[in-house]
C-alpha cells in the first residue's frame, strides 16, 4: 500500500527512513503548537480552541501535501502571518478575530483558485526579487519586535514612543536564555532545538513558581469557541483589502520558496530545475489554509524546517503524513500547551527573525532603485505593526523610485497595477 501510495521504491527510500524523517520535522516545527495558542490568544479567542484547530489544520495541511503532491513537505500555521492576523488585523486595526478569520479564508480561496489556473507563476515571476527578500525580512524585524516588547525589554515611552524595559526582570532573562539556548542547541544541529528551549524555560517558570502547574496530558479541549466562527461577510470590507493582500501575497511567497528549497535540498527538481507536481503541491497549501480559517487558526503554510526532514532521508509524502499524525497526537498535551509562557516563545520568535532576515543579503544595496523600497519596507513594518502596511508602501516606493529615476521599462504590468491599488487604498481609505 505505502509502495502504491508513495513510490518509496522510485525514490530510494524505505519506511523505518520516511518514519524517522517525520519525526525529525516534527520536532523541528512543534515549537509552533505553543507559540500559535499563545499569540492568537491575544485577540480573545480561546486559547484551548486555538491549541486544537492549530493541530488539526497542521494535520490536515500536512495529510493533503503528503498524499495529493507526494512531497516531504509538512505545513502548519505560519509564523510572521499568525502575528500579523493578532497584532495589526485585530489589535491595532481594530477588526474582531472572526473578521480576521474571513480575511484568512477569502486569501486561501483567491490562493486556490490561482493554483487551479495556473496564474501563481505569473504572479510570482512578476514580483521583483528585492520587494520579495524586503517583505521576508521585514517580517522578520516584525517579529523581533513582537518578541521583544512580549519579553519586557521594549517597552512603551510618551515621549520616545519606545525605551528600554526592565532588563533584569524574570521575563526578560528568561527570553534571553531561551534565545540562547536555541542558538547553542542549533549550532551543534540538535533537532528540536526550539521546542527544547521552550519547554526548558517553562520548567524553569514553574520551578520558580511564575506559572501555575496544570498537568501534561488530557483529552483535546473543545474547538467550538472558534470553529466555523469566522465572518466572511465582514472580511468584504473595503479596508481589508490591503489585509486580504497581505495574507496572500506573504502565504504565496513563503510556500513557493519553501517549495524550491525543500526540492533543491532533497534533489527533486526536474531536469530542467522545476517542481514536478507544483499545481498540487500550492493546492494542499491553499485548501489547509481554508480549512485552518474554518477550525480557527490563521493562514496555514509550508514549513521551511521541512528541510531538516529531508536531510534525514525524507523523499516522499509519508515524510508529510508522519508528521501530520504526531500533530494529531499532540492534541493530548494540551495542559502543557497552555502552562507555555508568553516570555518562553519569545526567544524562538527572535530565533525565527533572525533566520527570515537572511534574504537581505540577497539585495543589492549599491541599487539604490532596489535598496529604498527595501529599507522602506523592513523599517515600516515593525514601527507601524503591520504587516500590510509594509507591503503597501513597499510597492508604491519601488514604483515611484524607478519612475523618477527613468527606469520605467523595467516596471512590469502587474506591479504597476498593485502599486496603484494599494495607493489608491492609502488616499480613500487610510
Amino acid at each position: 500500500m505505502f509502495e502504491r501510495i508513495f513510490a518509496l521504491n522510485a525514490h530510494h527510500t524505505s519506511i523505518k527512513q520516511e518514519i524517522i524523517a517525520g519525526i525529525t520535522t516534527f520536532l523541528t516545527m512543534a515549537y509552533i503548537i505553543f507559540v500559535n495558542p499563545t499569540m492568537l490568544a491575544a485577540t480573545g479567542m480561546d486559547h484551548g480552541a486555538i491549541f486544537v484547530a492549530t493541530c488539526l489544520a497542521a494535520a490536515l495541511g500536512c495529510f493533503i501535501m503528503g498524499l495529493l503532491a507526494n512531497y516531504p513537505i509538512a505545513l502548519a500555521p505560519g509564523m510572521g502571518l499568525n502575528a500579523f492576523f493578532t497584532y495589526s488585523v485585530v489589535l491595532e486595526m481594530g477588526y474582531s478575530w472572526q473578521v480576521a478569520l474571513g480575511g484568512v479564508f477569502l486569501s486561501g480561496c483567491i490562493f486556490t483558485l490561482l493554483s487551479l489556473f495556473k496564474l501563481r507563476e505569473w504572479i510570482i515571476n512578476s514580483i521583483p526579487h528585492a520587494l520579495r527578500f524586503g517583505i521576508a525580512a521585514g517580517i522578520g524585524l516584525f517579529l523581533a519586535f513582537i518578541a521583544l516588547k512580549n519579553a519586557g525589554i521594549v517597552v512603551d515611552n510618551p515621549a520616545t514612543f519606545v525605551s528600554l524595559g526592565d532588563v533584569t526582570a524574570f521575563p526578560a532573562v528568561m527570553a534571553a536564555l531561551g534565545l540562547f539556548l536555541i542558538v547553542g542547541l542549533a549550532n551543534k544541529q540538535i533537532n528540536g532545538a526550539v521546542m527544547i528551549s521552550i519547554l526548558a524555560i517553562t520548567l524553569i517558570g514553574l520551578l520558580a513558581g511564575n506559572i501555575e502547574y496544570q498537568g501534561l496530558i488530557s483529552s483535546p479541549p473543545s474547538i467550538s469557541p472558534t470553529l466555523m466562527q469566522l465572518d466572511i461577510a465582514g472580511a468584504f470590507n473595503v479596508g481589508m483589502i490591503s489585509v486580504v493582500f497581505a495574507f496572500l501575497f506573504v502565504d504565496l511567497f513563503d510556500t513557493s520558496g519553501t517549495l524550491i528549497a525543500v526540492a533543491q535540498k532533497g534533489e527533486l527538481l526536474d531536469s530542467k530545475g522545476n517542481l514536478p507536481r507544483l499545481g498540487k503541491a500550492l493546492l494542499a497549501d491553499s485548501t489547509a489554509t481554508v480549512a485552518g480559517s474554518m477550525l480557527g487558526t490563521s493562514t496555514t503554510t509550508s514549513y521551511v524546517e521541512s528541510t531538516a526532514g529531508v536531510a534525514a532521508g525524507g523523499r516522499t509524502g509519508l515524510t508529510a503524513v508522519v508528521v501530520g499524525v504526531l500533530f494529531l497526537l499532540a492534541l493530548f498535551f494540551s495542559p502543557l500547551a497552555g502552562m507555555v509562557p508568553a516570555y518562553a516563545t519569545a526567544g524562538p520568535l527572535f530565533y525565527v527573525a533572525v533566520l527570515m532576515l537572511a534574504g537581505l543579503v540577497q539585495v543589492d544595496w549599491h541599487d539604490l532603485s532596489d535598496a529604498v523600497p527595501v529599507a522602506i519596507i523592513c523599517i515600516t513594518m515593525p514601527l507601524t505593526f503591520s504587516i500590510a502596511h509594509g507591503i503597501t508602501f513597499g510597492f508604491i516606493s519601488y514604483v515611484a523610485v524607478r519612475l523618477f529615476s527613468g527606469q520605467y521599462k523595467q516596471l512590469n504590468p502587474s506591479v504597476i497595477v498593485l502599486a496603484l491599488l494599494f495607493l489608491m487604498k492609502v488616499i480613500f481609505i487610510g
